[in-house]
């Protein structure tokens, strides 16, 4: 139990320290299998279905991003379903939306004639829309057809009208309303505003006036300058609004607004400077929500990626290292990877090393050195560490420059990334001794030195009135000094008693000197013997180790009568939840039997009546003849021979099984079935006989 308390101890706060370092820069890993594996788990089909057309809808989107091929498996019954929502006459706007989407995945087979009369029903609807999800379902139902059909004509020629009504709900922080009675405004419903517009601007029969765009690219802009920012650069847009349709996270608003603004990009032809910065932060804000763990957020996020990856709105890459703990003393080597966001191959690119910030200072290494590329693994790779580099914790500033002068309109790289690394190595551990002082001179009274590659059982003998004096050095692969988290020394009593101390450091070595004249009182004036244990270890340090190095036996003097008394010590669960020890059962000796001759020269004195038995009957010359010939006597008859037989058969299991009681138990149902049967057999005779006697 100690041995694994100290580990639990050493690995806390570990943890801790990695905690703290890793609060200033952060890692964000593009899409990998991972969320592919998540994917299947999460939009598991039940009877052939996702649920609802619309969790239908997340479910394939997901999938087809993902490259992951399934729809197959549903096709048949979805799109049964499609077909029958696009036909019905009761089905919503929304019903009518959610269904469209999930054709256009499944490319089911439908009639034209049915898009005519949707579309028609869509255009009615907009003539009298006052809300912002009635304008999205029937703008967005519109362009579905116009994508899935060229019989429809879809285009709209009040498009001006429209676009103004919907802009009506806009507010001036770049927001919107979702209708005109509500005053509250929503980063979700600005995503899908920009949405609709966009599908309208797509459907205008002519030319949208520029002012209305140049307005709503003005919205755009404010609605950024409302964006969040954590320290680690990531962006994303808060929700607080709560309506009838329940409260949107800012994962579903940032997702919301992505698709907004990436349709309105891909349906202008203007040129539109979103902010690099800020789209390179959303896509950080969705890797760093990494893999979701219900559907609906990690369709917000894989679609939102994928909105960003495929449209005139800049690409953003993603630097990302396959391992950020690098050992010195295996010379591993930092291996950098440039991707898309879903992990598609980046342009050619040159990665540059420009500086090395050291944990706990703000100074930093200027390094400016380019890293090799291999394109057999696609990864940067810096061969070597600079010199300067040891082990502990840096923040690596990287630089991505593209080769292209066309490709730097295309992507974005986010200037300098900064990337938390953790530096490892062997420590050495030197010049360990174990001493016991002379209390008053300081004079050496006995002293071991220990080796700790090893195991190390010492043992020393110590009283009141001296000191215990542990002392050792540690330093690192480059020869430099090292100072670990955590060093300390536990003293364990036979009684269970524990007592931790700091192994203080003095700057070449670490030193600790107990004076057990002032420790008397906290070891509760406890004499005997107190096993020794050394603890070192560090989130760099490879070795790291919790050594037992021995034992010292303790003379104390005794305690006074007002004294404290050492604290109960916490009973051993194995030892009392456990297995108890094996019960072994103690069974009779058993009985001296007689040899086998003797028993069988009785068995034979047993048989002998028996046999005397049939030669008396052939000597009275027994008469068979006298036997019933009559069905029911011969019957009665047989019967009473055969508990005869049965009587004998009784007596054999007697000897050879059965005990007194149960033989007298079977001997007396045999007794009254024989009375039975020989009464009748025995009155059959003397009516026989009477008979014979008249005649």
């Amino acid at each position: 139990m100690a041995r694994k308390s100290g580990f639990l101890v050493l690995a806390s706060v570990l943890v801790a320290s990695i905690a703290s370092f890793c609060g200033s820069a952060a890692i964000f890993n593009p899409i990998s299998d991972a969320h592919r594996s998540a994917a299947l788990e999460l939009f598991s089909p039940s009877d052939g279905s996702f649920g609802s057309l619309e969790e239908t809808y997340e479910a394939l989107r997901t999938f087809e991003v993902l490259g992951i091929e399934k729809e197959l498996v549903i096709r048949t019954s979805v799109c049964a379903s499609v077909s029958e929502t696009l036909l019905s006459s009761l089905s919503t706007l929304k019903d009518l939306f959610q269904a469209l989407r999930v054709n256009g995945i499944l490319k089911c087979e439908l009639n034209d004639k049915a898009f005519v009369e949707i579309a028609s029903r869509f255009k009615d609807s907009l003539n009298a829309a006052n809300l912002l999800l009635d304008f999205y379902h029937s703008i967005g139902g519109l362009m579905l057809i116009k994508d899935q059909t060229s019989e429809v004509d879809v285009h709209l020629g009040d498009a001006d009208r429209v676009f103004r009504s919907i802009k009506a709900l806009s507010q001036s922080d770049g927001k919107w309303r979702y209708s005109s009675n509500n005053p509250e405004s929503s980063s979700y419903a600005a995503g899908i505003a920009l949405e609709t517009l966009a599908g309208l601007v797509s459907l205008a029969s002519s030319e949208i006036d520029h002012s209305l765009i140049a307005i709503l690219k003005n919205d755009i802009m404010k609605l950024f300058d409302g964006v969040e920012r954590y320290d680690d650069g990531a962006c994303y847009f808060d929700e607080k609004f709560v309506d009838a349709h329940g409260h949107q996270d800012p994962l579903s608003a940032s997702s919301s607004v992505v698709r907004g603004i990436t349709a309105f990009a891909s349906a202008t032809e203007e040129s539109l400077n979103f902010p690099g910065d800020k789209i390179l932060g959303l896509a950080k804000f969705f890797l760093g929500v990494e893999i979701p763990g219900c559907a609906k957020d990690l369709y917000h996020q894989i679609d939102a990626l994928a909105c960003l990856e495929n449209s005139r709105v800049s690409v953003p890459l993603i630097l990302s290292l396959p391992a950020t703990v690098l050992s010195v003393s295996r010379k591993d080597q930092l291996k950098v990877r440039v991707n898309t966001v879903l992990g598609s191959a980046a342009p050619p690119l040159s990665v540059k090393l420009m500086q090395i910030f050291s944990s706990g200072s703000k100074d930093a290494s200027v390094i400016d050195q380019e890293l090799k590329f291999d394109p057999e693994h696609a990864v940067h790779v810096l061969e070597n560490l600079p010199n300067n580099i040891d082990v502990g914790k840096y923040i690596f500033s990287f630089e991505i420059s593209l080769q292209d002068p066309e490709h730097k309109k295309r992507y974005i790289t986010g200037g300098r990334t900064k990337v938390p690394i953790c530096i490892t190595g062997v420590i050495e551990v030197k010049n360990v001794e174990i001493a016991v002082l002379d209390s008053d001179i300081g004079s050496i009274e006995m002293q071991k030195k220990l080796d700790l590659s090893g195991e190390n059982d010492v043992a020393l003998l110590a009283n009141h009135l001296q000191k215990l004096r542990l002392s050792f050095q540690l330093s690192t692969p480059s020869r430099k000094a090292f100072k670990p988290h955590q060093a300390f020394l536990k003293l364990r009593h036979e009684s269970g008693v524990e007592h931790i101390f700091v192994v203080g450091n003095s700057g070449k070595k670490f030193e600790l000197i107990l004076d057990f004249l002032g420790l008397v009182e906290k070891f509760f004036y406890l004499s005997g013997k107190y096993d020794i244990q050394l603890t070192v270890g560090d989130s760099v340090m490879e070795n790291s180790f919790l050594r037992p190095l021995g034992h010292v036996e303790l003379d104390l003097p005794d305690a006074p009568e007002k004294a404290a008394r050492p604290p109960p010590q916490p009973v051993d669960s194995y030892s009392r939840y456990g297995p108890k020890t094996e019960i072994a059962h103690i069974f009779r000796a058993p009985e001296k039997r007689p040899p086998r001759e003797l028993s069988l020269a009785f068995l034979g004195l047993v048989l002998l009546p028996f046999f005397g038995f049939l030669a008396g009957l052939l000597y009275l010359r027994v008469n068979l003849k006298n036997l019933p010939r009559s069905t029911v006597p011969a019957t009665f008859a047989f019967l009473f021979h055969l508990g005869i037989a049965s009587v004998l058969l009784l007596y054999a299991l007697f000897w050879f099984k059965l005990d007194l009681f149960t033989t007298l138990k079977a001997l007396g149902f045999l007794g009254i079935f024989l009375m039975f049967v020989g009464h009748r057999t025995l009155s059959h005779l003397a009516s026989v006989s009477a008979k014979l006697k008249s005649a």
